[in-house]
């Protein structure tokens, strides 16, 4: 039986999008004040159910509301996933390990640039310890993050409660990093567009200069196009990467017919399961309908990357395990940390002799599939390799040994992008009736390509209007 559906979509103003309420603001036909207001309001009737909210900013939020707030989404409320610094509130990075951190005395720059644009910060959104897993699972008695469509399964993760409460109408977008897929598999459970931008496109996390490959994306879960398409202008606005193209102000659809090559089978051979082969069949019709060309396409050297992959995983795990306190501050408690990051962590240790030849291939990863694009404009796949797992499925009580065999399972197409820095956007394009869940399809294209992925999506969004929860 589908559990009935947890939403706070009572009228127009939760129905609008970022840039349709900042217009709303900006003509006087609604004030930052009541737009605010009106987003705790929904966080509140949402939140026993959905467990999306860690830490509130309610109090400061009307206070900077009663400012006059300028910038694109001036008023606009918004939340920030738990693993960026927010002056004034805690980072605790979903982790008990951080349960006692103290409120960070700077914002990360990429949320500066985000208030920058005039987005209000309501407070601090949940995430599985460390980002570590795709779904807001816990190994304590922490609620689970649920999924608005069915609360009996995932909203995803690791931008788990963004995708929630962007999905639910608490407010129109939300904060994400995406480290593997974690930006666009909340997307896909949740019905929304989720971009992972170009390595380097944005201003980079705090945390990406520890890693010897940057696979971290930030970004926006949005229920529009063009939400995504204003923040990555604006962001870009803020701060250019000289060595990529610029992508601008996206506003219109492609002008001309794409070559798409098709990813129908996970690269790690795990099986797909019909509702995301339905979604995926039916957005190749539509592509075609459109003018577009798709044909079948096996990505070349892929041999080794899910092991390099699930090898560089637990380098980061191991990381955490060996100088929390260094990275994350004296409050880091090492005995808090889940059996999920000290089982990747000994995973790591069993086999740290594979590093050196791992990063190398991973680096290499964007010049073996630069082959693809000579042929294709870009590629399409699904996200996942089948819809939001049933809250349980993911959970971090499992034993490692049982636990992460379920996520190699289920995440299989992500991955690939964030060691290559390519961007990949994940929109939601199918729906299972049976259990009521969104199901997302992904596009991927060369670096640099971001304008591309953002033209294709507004097309399929004027062809396939994406559905509201209510």
């Amino acid at each position: 039986m589908v559990n009935a559906p947890v939403h706070a979509f009572q009228d127009e103003l939760s129905r609008l999008d970022g840039v349709g309420t900042a217009a709303a603001i900006r003509n006087g036909d609604l004030s930052a004040t009541e737009v605010i207001a009106a987003a705790i309001a929904r966080a509140e009737i949402v939140e026993p159910v959905l467990a999306a909210v860690v830490t509130r900013d309610f109090e400061r939020a009307l206070q900077r509301a009663e400012r006059s707030v300028k910038g694109p989404f001036g008023g606009v409320p918004t939340f920030i996933k738990d693993n960026e610094d927010v002056e004034g509130l805690p980072t605790r990075h979903g982790s008990a390990a951080l349960a006692s951190a103290p409120p960070a005395r700077r914002t990360a720059p990429v949320v500066a640039q985000m208030l920058d644009m005039g987005l209000v910060c309501l407070g601090k959104s949940s995430l599985p310890e460390f980002g570590f897993i795709p779904a807001g699972e816990f190994p304590d008695d922490t609620a689970p993050t649920r999924n608005p469509w069915n609360p009996d399964h995932t909203a995803g993760g690791s931008s788990s409660g963004s995708a929630a409460l962007v999905a639910s109408g608490v407010v129109p977008v939300a904060h994400g990093v995406d480290g593997g897929g974690s930006i666009r598999l909340p997307a896909a459970c949740c019905g929304l567009v989720g971009l992972k931008p170009s390595r380097g496109r944005l201003v980079s996390s705090p945390d990406a200069k520890f890693l010897p490959v940057d696979i971290l994306g930030e970004g926006l879960l949005t229920r529009t196009v063009r939400d995504t398409a204003m923040y990555l202008f604006e962001a870009e606005r803020r701060y250019a990467n000289p060595k990529l193209p610029l992508v601008g102000l996206v506003q219109n659809g492609t002008d001309r017919q794409l070559r798409i090559g098709l990813v129908a089978e996970s690269p790690n051979g795990r099986p797909i399961d019909a509702p995301t082969s339905t979604a995926l069949a039916d957005a190749a019709a539509l592509l075609q309908s459109l003018g577009h060309s798709v044909e079948p396409v096996t990505l070349p050297g892929l041999e080794e990357f899910e092991a390099d992959f699930k090898h560089y995983w637990a380098a980061l795990a191991f990381a955490v395990s060996i100088a929390g306190p260094q990275l994350y501050g004296k409050a880091f408690d090492k005995s808090q940390l889940s059996d999920l990051t000290l089982g990747l962590a000994r995973m790591f240790k069993q086999n740290w002799r594979r590093s050196p030849g791992a990063i190398r291939r991973l680096r290499a990863s964007t010049r073996i599939q630069d082959q693809t694009y000579r042929s294709f404009d870009l590629v399409m796949s699904p996200v996942a390799n089948s819809v939001a797992p049933s809250i349980g499925q993911l959970s971090m009580k499992l034993p490692f040994e049982e636990l992460f065999p379920r996520v190699e399972d289920w995440v299989g197409f992500t991955p690939l992008a964030n060691a290559t820095g390519e961007p990949s956007i994940s929109l939601p394009l199918g729906h299972d009736d049976v259990t009521n869940l969104p199901v997302g399809v992904m596009f991927t294209s060369a670096v640099g390509r971001d304008r591309l992925l953002l033209e294709l999506a507004l097309d399929l969004e004027a062809a396939s209007p994406f559905r509201l929860l209510a």
